[in-house]
């Protein structure tokens, strides 16, 4: 996708307006839309960044905050807020810093605000070039951990339950899934089942995450025939290397 920017606003204001024309003389393709969650979700096929300009004297539209931190987490989306420190105090209650790729304060100052644009958008275009992993388990302790010992070398996005993992792969792709063995309410076995039995992610490589070692839970883990199984306990340079293993012996084949 080219990058499209779609610009939130309450009304088009001279700033709004402003943006807008900038962000189009930059190459962006823009679309414009009130927040209103409807209207915005019908266009998200179109567009890849989400800019949340909260117009003085409005109130923060939270039902639009929540959409975007949705989008921010499920989707390969950058979500920018443009506001005051009051506003972005009541936005952070929904949407954390960290699920924003920028934020800027009024009175904008549009040269850093292009600047900040070309930089972010320069740095997605090399993170796509990296494989996507998506990491699946309900220990959220080890979710960050996994995530933080991968991301400098793979996209990687994380869910903490199989049926997430589900409802991301419908929308997102995949080169690897690292997927938990044992999960409630959908374990790593059922989960793998609905991944093979549907048209689109029938071919995604699984690994299956395990903690244990023994023969016997190993041999119960093949015979699901995933691309193969993890130890939880190996550490980080061990699942590092599994990986680049893998996509390595990929490339050959190819």
């Amino acid at each position: 996708m080219e990058n499209n920017v779609l610009v939130i606003s309450q009304k088009e204001t001279f700033i709004a307006m402003t943006l807008q024309k900038n962000l189009k003389n930059a190459g962006f393709g823009v679309y414009f839309s009130a927040p209103d969650v409807q209207k915005i979700s019908e266009l998200r096929d179109q567009v890849n960044i989400y800019l949340y300009y909260m117009d003085e004297g409005s109130a923060v539209d939270m039902d639009t905050v929540v959409y975007l931190k949705d989008m921010s987490i499920e989707e390969d989306t950058m979500v920018i807020l443009i506001g005051s420190p009051d506003e972005f105090k009541e936005a952070t209650k929904i949407l954390p810093y960290e699920n924003m790729a920028a934020s800027f304060t009024r009175p904008l100052d549009m040269r850093q605000f292009m600047d900040k644009m070309r930089e972010l958008t320069d740095k997605q275009e090399i993170e796509n070039r990296k494989k996507r992993v998506l990491i699946v388990d309900d220990d959220v302790t080890f979710l960050k951990m996994a995530y933080t010992w991968l991301k400098d070398k793979y996209r990687v996005s994380i869910v903490n339950s199989g049926m997430q993992a589900i409802t991301w792969l419908a929308k997102n792709k995949a080169d690897v899934v690292l997927l938990d063995y044992e999960m409630p309410v959908a374990d790593g076995p059922s989960i793998l089942e609905m991944l093979k039995s549907e048209t689109g992610t029938d071919s995604i490589p699984v690994f299956i995450l395990t903690g244990k070692s023994d023969l016997g839970s190993v041999r119960k883990v093949m015979e699901l025939k995933p691309q193969g199984y993890l130890l939880k306990a190996s550490g980080k340079d061990a699942l590092l290397d599994e990986l680049d293993k893998f996509f390595i012996s990929r490339k050959t084949l190819k």
